[in-house]
C-alpha cells in the first residue's frame, strides 16, 4: 500500500533537497524551483535530478526532446507510439532513468498553456506507469502530484486562461495563436490523473513489466487503450462482467477465468508435475495476457504452465480478491472449521461467490489421487500457492502476516476438501 500523499509543503521540500537546479543567462543565475517545474519549450543541458551517472547524465537530456516531441511540443519524424516506444524502453532498460522521466513529466505537464500538448504528457505518464513504478525515494511526491489533479479541471481551465492572459499582454501577436492550444481537446486532465492514480498504487506492489523482452509497440498501444478501457486484469470482478456484457451476454463467470483454466486442462496441466508451482515463461505469459486482455485466445500453446501462471496473475492482481476484505476475519478464524468454511462461501456476494466455486472445483479436478501422482501437487500444495491469491492480510505486522498466511491456506484447504461445487459443472 502506498503512504499517505506528501503535502505541498512537502513536495516543495523534497524538490529543494533533490532537484538538480539549473542556471540561465550569461551570469549563470539559478533558476528557481517554481520556474524548474514549470512546462519548458527549449531544451535541458542537464538532467532534473541530482545525479552522479554518466549515462543518466547524457540520456535525461535526450529523453526530455522526446518528451517534447510526445507532447507535440518538439517536431520529430517519428510518430508518437515511437517515440513512447524509445523513452518507455530507455527508462524500463535504466533504472536511474525512471524517476527523471516522471520529473520532467511533471514539469512538463505543470503551467502548460496548451490543452492538448497538456493531455499527451498525462498521456505518456499513464502509459510508461504500465512498465515501471517510480523508485520508492520519489513515490510519494509522484502520487502527490497526481493526487492535486484528481478534481483539477476547472483549475486547470482557469489556470491556462490566466497563463494566457497573462502572456497576451506580453505580446499580443500571440493572442490568436494562444487561443487556439487554450481549446480543450481529448480527455479531462483528471481522467488520467484518477487512471495514473490507480496504476501508481499497483505498480507500486507488482514492480511493472518483468521478463528479458523489451517493450513492443502493441504493449505501448495497449497501455494507451486501457485507460479508457480497463484491463481484465486489476479490475474489478464486476467491471470485467460488465465488459463482456455485448460479447459473451450470457456468461455468468469471467471469461478470462473459464478461458484460461480450459486451456491448463486442454494443454494435460492436472498431469504435469509442479503445475501452478513451476511459473511458465515470463515473457510467454506477458505475450499472452496481451493477447487475453484483447479477447483473444491463441491455438499456438503448448505449455500448460503459461495459461496456469496468468490465472494465477489474474486472480491475484483483482481489485478485491476474490473473497472480499469484510470476510477476511471470519475466513481465518473459521480455517479448521469445515462447515463453518464451507458457510462463508454462501455468505459472499452472487458473483464472488460464483468465481470462488469455479475455481475451487477447478483445483478440486487437481487434487485426485490420479493426478497427484503426476503433478505432486497434494491438496496442501494446492492451498499453498492459491491461497495468496484469493485472500489478502491487510496487516503490516510480519508476525500477523506470517500467522494468517497459515491461516489462509488451511481456509482454502477447507474448501477444495469439503466444498460441493457440482453445480458448477458446465457453467460459463
Amino acid at each position: 500500500t502506498l503512504r499517505k500523499p506528501l503535502s505541498q509543503s512537502s513536495m516543495a521540500d523534497w524538490a529543494s533537497k533533490n532537484l538538480n537546479m539549473h542556471t540561465q543567462g550569461i551570469f549563470r543565475r539559478r533558476i528557481s524551483i517554481s520556474n524548474m517545474l514549470s512546462w519548458n519549450g527549449g531544451s535541458i543541458k542537464k538532467p532534473m535530478l541530482i545525479t552522479s551517472n554518466r549515462t543518466i547524465k547524457k540520456e535525461a537530456c535526450e529523453m526530455f526532446k522526446l518528451v517534447q516531441s510526445y507532447m507535440g511540443d518538439r517536431q520529430t519524424r517519428m510518430d508518437r507510439n515511437h517515440v513512447a516506444l524509445v523513452t518507455v524502453t530507455k527508462c524500463w532498460s535504466v533504472q536511474g532513468l525512471r524517476d527523471e522521466l516522471y520529473i520532467q513529466l511533471i514539469r512538463q505537464t505543470t503551467d502548460n498553456m496548451c490543452y492538448r500538448s497538456l493531455a499527451w504528457g498525462w498521456e505518456l505518464m499513464a502509459i510508461s506507469l504500465a512498465f515501471f513504478s517510480p523508485s520508492p525515494k520519489f513515490q510519494s511526491y509522484l502520487e502527490g502530484y497526481i493526487y492535486r489533479h484528481l478534481d483539477s479541471d476547472e483549475n486547470i481551465a482557469q489556470r491556462i486562461k490566466e497563463l494566457v492572459d497573462l502572456k497576451n499582454k506580453k505580446n499580443s501577436k500571440s493572442r490568436k495563436k494562444r487561443k487556439q492550444n487554450t481549446e480543450d481537446e481529448g480527455l479531462p486532465i483528471s481522467t488520467y490523473a484518477k487512471y495514473c492514480y490507480r496504476k501508481l498504487q499497483k505498480v507500486a506492489v507488482t514492480g511493472g513489466k518483468k521478463g528479458l523482452r523489451k517493450p513492443t509497440v502493441e504493449e505501448i498501444t495497449h497501455a494507451r487503450n486501457a485507460i479508457l478501457t480497463p484491463s481484465l486484469f486489476g479490475s474489478s470482478l464486476e467491471e470485467i462482467m460488465l465488459r463482456q456484457q455485448d460479447m459473451y451476454p450470457g456468461n455468468k463467470l469471467p471469461w478470462v477465468q473459464t478461458q484460461l483454466s480450459q486451456q491448463v486442462l486442454a494443454l494435460g496441466g492436472e498431469h504435469t508435475e509442479g503445475i501452478f508451482r513451476i511459473p511458465g515463461d515470463i515473457d510467454e505469459v506477458n505475450a499472452l495476457k496481451l493477447q487475453v486482455d484483447q479477447w483473444r485466445m491463441p491455438s499456438s500453446l503448448s505449455d500448460p504452465n503459461i495459461p496456469a501462471s496468468l490465472l494465477k496473475l489474474w486472480y491475484r492482481e483483482l481489485e478485491e480478491p476474490v473473497i472480499p476484505q469484510q470476510f477476511y476475519k471470519e475466513c481465518i478464524s473459521n480455517y479448521e472449521n469445515p462447515d463453518a468454511a464451507v458457510a462463508v462461501v454462501q455468505l459472499l456476494p452472487e458473483l464472488n461467490r460464483l468465481v470462488l466455486c469455479y475455481l475451487i472445483h477447478f483445483l478440486q479436478i487437481f487434487a485426485q489421487p490420479s493426478n497427484v501422482g503426476r503433478t505432486k501437487m497434494d491438496v496442501n500444495n494446492l492451498a499453498m500457492v492459491m491461497a495468496p491469491n484469493c485472500l489478502r492480510c491487510q496487516s503490516d505486522d510480519p508476525r500477523v502476516i506470517f500467522e494468517n498466511t497459515r491461516k489462509e491456506m488451511s481456509f482454502l484447504r477447507m474448501l477444495i476438501v469439503h466444498l460441493d461445487t457440482s453445480f458448477i459443472k458446465g457453467l460459463v
